[in-house]
């Protein structure tokens, strides 16, 4: 089984992940870190606990960055059009939930559980990537003992889903990113160049959920709001950006990719656009030299991405 971590911002497309990754038989869950995106972190944790007990989760949850990497950087303001003013598609969750809250702050949890863990974790990033830079920013060394970095976030040859050129996730904190991006890890990109291909129709999650009992059930209740935003982009489903991450873990040969080094831009027009310098390709000197090379998923096999969700929520 493979140990992870899930970063997360639940966020309707964040709980398929983490119900994916909880009813995965070769996922061993071993903590939900927060962070701040889909909503505020005190939303996005209480949703955490909130999924953690109805699914019986035995994951601790930590609560992560409430701010950006760079604590100068305007916030951008909640997609509430997309996930609801609960963030769960307005299913009305509890304002207060008890649950296995883990008392150290998410970079703290992530520090600490990867060097228990060395060269055991793979970490399932789907929201900013502000726990992980600010865990890089305190203990440089986890990036060596961690086994890999899945990010859900960048769209390379495709447009941005929050601005023509960029990314929510990445958007949201592009610092952070950036960061991890060019630490010294094995890094993972399932950016908009696949995940938009992934759409799961309105049907296809009754059915799943018709199978997979009270936890899909509930699943299907969160996303109904959700598959209603995207009935402007696509036909009566929605897009399973952040599950895509979790697939790649078990089932990479889903996926193409190409390596290179990636960088995210910081400030101006195009700000948090990824551009990854492919490998075998040389320029002049600049900004992506002397980085560590990166993966960045190229192409899916939806229909088989699509059948594994489907196959591990109705099981």
């Amino acid at each position: 089984m493979q140990k992870v971590i899930f970063d997360t911002d639940p966020g309707v497309d964040d709980a398929m992940a983490l119900l994916f990754l909880h009813k995965h038989a070769d996922i061993d869950l071993i903590g939900i870190t927060t962070v701040f995106g889909n909503a505020s972190v005190e939303t996005t944790t209480r949703n955490a606990l909130f999924l953690q007990q109805e699914w019986g989760i035995s994951a601790p949850v930590a609560r992560g960055a409430d701010q950006t990497y760079d604590p100068a950087r305007t916030p951008v303001p909640w997609p509430t059009f997309i996930h609801g003013d609960d963030g769960l598609g307005n299913i009305g969750v509890p304002d207060h939930v008890d649950g296995n809250l883990d008392p150290r702050p998410a970079h703290r949890f992530l520090i600490e559980t990867i060097r228990a863990n060395p060269g055991e974790i793979t970490l399932v990033a789907v929201g900013r990537m502000t726990n992980l830079a600010n865990a890089l920013r305190e203990d440089p060394e986890i990036a060596g003992l961690v086994k890999s970095v899945v990010i859900m976030g960048g769209a390379f040859d495709v447009p941005g889903n929050i601005t023509p050129a960029a990314e929510a996730n990445i958007y949201g904190d592009p610092e952070a990113a950036d960061v991890v991006m060019t630490a010294p890890w094995k890094v993972v990109v399932i950016g908009l160049d696949v995940t938009m291909k992934t759409v799961m129709s309105r049907a296809a999650l009754a059915e799943t959920a018709s199978q997979g009992g009270k936890a899909v059930e509930l699943l299907s209740d969160i996303s109904q709001f959700y598959i209603d935003f995207y009935g402007k982009l696509v036909d009566d489903g929605m897009v399973v950006h952040d599950s895509c991450a979790c697939v790649y873990v078990v089932a990479p040969h889903l996926f193409e990719s190409t390596t290179g080094t990636v960088r995210v831009l910081c400030g101006g027009i195009a700000d948090g656009k990824t551009i990854m310098k492919p490998d075998g390709r040389f320029f002049p000197p600049s900004a992506w030299d002397d980085l560590p090379s990166q993966t960045v998923c190229t192409d899916i096999d939806a229909n088989g991405v699509l059948k594994l969700i489907h196959d591990t929520l109705a099981a």
